[in-house]
């Protein structure tokens, strides 16, 4: 029997403006072969997309599955690997009071009992192909 592969997961969200109409994209690969996704809202902010890129791609794979997920946002990747125990031990509260985007980390944290993840963050706008390519599909997205 051999061990499945790990996929891996480009993510990227965009707004215009910020609260705007924004997008969201993520590129899957697997043993070769690449799955791109997309989506936007027409009222949104740029945290939001972000998260949704990565909550949509988690989703989307049906079976439990070992994932190397990239991202460009700090906030996304410290929300998961760093914030997401304390708020989740105060009740889904930040230190300060209400958490932002409480209903994007529960499904975050909702996804990632079905999967292994691993947090991976990457310089926005550096050239990466994979996260360019997860950028364009989110612009793309932004409704017009």
């Amino acid at each position: 029997m051999t061990e499945p592969s790990t996929i891996q997961v480009y993510t990227d969200g965009a707004c215009t403006g910020n609260p705007g109409p924004g997008g969201w994209g993520a590129v899957l690969l697997r043993d070769g072969k690449k799955k791109r996704i997309s989506g936007g809202e027409a009222y949104t902010t740029n945290n939001r997309m972000e998260l949704t890129a990565a909550l949509s791609a988690l989703q989307i794979i049906d079976k439990p599955s070992q994932i190397a997920l990239y991202t460009d946002s700090e906030y996304l990747k410290k929300g998961i690997t760093e914030w997401l125990p304390g708020w989740k031990a105060r009740n889904w509260k930040r230190k300060g009071g209400a958490l932002a985007n409480i209903d994007l980390w529960q499904a975050l944290d909702q996804a990632l009992q079905r999967h292994t993840v691993s947090w991976h963050w990457v310089r926005g706008h550096a050239g990466h192909l994979l996260n360019e390519e997860a950028d364009r599909l989110a612009r793309k997205a932004i409704p017009r």
